[in-house]
């Protein structure tokens, strides 16, 4: 038979490792549904301080229950010390592992490089940033696909940003010897302005032993079109050569089909009859290509009008009189409701990039 004479001071000495425990779990769980569970369709953006909240609570509750175990302070040491070797083993080898790319999300949120809806080149991917996870980031290609990149691998990688003020898009192209660069120069600049850059410049890159190598490149301030500048850049150099009656052609292509010393590799000139023109789509085909990206840039830019109309609702509120008090209060709910309600999927926003060069 059991002897509770000494089954009770057992229990006793029990009880308050066993409530702590309890204690921690239910905090835990609650925690749990509070921050994450409740809110499924929450962005990855957005769930991730509150995994660091959840990570950092857990850590402090093993820690709390080390320090109520019923064991003697030696043994307690111990156990402590072999948590933190245990932790730093992790820490030491993060490189290569999960935490590895925890880790580099922290980083990559102190540095802020790129924010969402950017354009960004990392090694061989381009595209704009749709999502910004716990272990990984994730951007929308000019296919229109997603692609999730490590943590790590941003870290560890050049990230190239376009600047959301604008940048530089160009083109290059070779011409033979026989035309000179005093002539080739103004068409260039009369392509550049046709395609709406502003602040065109040529610049000749190379003196191969076929043919100069030219680059016309101009500034644009809607980045979000810039697919379609390069594009509209590149038809104008085109037009512009070919009007002129000058040929794009290395001399190199006399190898492959002999030409006479007076024939010309131009289009034959169109009647205007017959050129069909070109319907204006409804939308520009970088919002088709980055629909996801888009979205996620203008969830986040319509959170930061919210919060800076609400901030000037509350200052408003305290020195407006009676009869206005009501109706700025209504204002106030509906716009912290609306607030609310874009929090669920809205990321935070990081300072402005450092440039980049398309």
């Amino acid at each position: 038979m059991l002897d509770m004479g000494k089954l009770q001071p057992f229990v006793l000495e029990m009880l308050p490792f066993l409530g702590v425990c309890l204690g921690v779990f239910v905090v835990l769980g609650l925690g749990h549904w509070l921050l994450l569970a409740r809110h499924p369709d929450m962005g990855n953006e957005k769930r991730f301080p509150r995994q660091l909240i959840l990570l950092g609570a857990t850590l402090a509750g093993v820690l709390l229950i080390l320090l109520v175990m019923p064991i003697d302070a030696g043994t307690r040491g111990q156990v402590i010390g072999l948590l933190g070797l245990l932790i730093s083993g992790l820490l030491a080898f993060s490189s290569t592992n999960v935490l590895g790319n925890l880790m580099s999300g922290v980083l990559l949120r102190m540095t802020k490089p790129f924010r969402l809806g950017d354009f960004v080149r990392v090694g061989e991917h381009f595209g704009r940033v749709s999502e910004r996870g716990l272990f990984d980031t994730e951007i929308q290609t000019q296919n229109r696909d997603l692609v999730s990149l490590p943590n790590t691998y941003l870290v560890s990688n050049p990230v190239t940003t376009i600047r959301s003020s604008g940048t530089i898009v160009s083109t290059e192209l070779s011409l033979g010897f026989d035309v000179h660069h005093a002539q080739i120069e103004p068409l260039l600049l009369q392509a550049a302005s046709a395609s709406g850059l502003q602040d065109a410049f040529v610049h000749v890159l190379e003196i191969g032993n076929f043919a100069v190598t030219y680059r016309i490149a101009g500034f644009v301030e809607d980045t979000k079109r810039l697919l379609t500048s390069r594009s509209d850049l590149c038809r104008a150099v085109l037009d512009a050569l070919h009007g002129a009656d000058i040929e794009i052609l290395s001399p190199t292509y006399m190898v492959q089909r002999p030409l006479a010393a007076t024939a010309r590799v131009i289009p034959v000139p169109l009647s205007t009859a017959a050129v069909k023109p070109v319907t204006e789509a409804s939308e520009a085909p970088e919002e088709l290509l980055f629909d996801k990206a888009e979205q996620a840039e203008k969830l986040s830019v319509e959170r930061k009008t919210l919060r800076a109309a609400i901030d000037e609702m509350q200052m408003s509120l305290k020195a407006a009189s009676t009869e206005v008090r009501a109706e700025i209060k209504a204002r106030l709910e509906q716009a912290q409701e609306q607030l609310q309600a874009l929090e669920q999927a809205n990321p935070e926003e990081p300072e402005e990039r450092p440039a980049g060069l398309y």
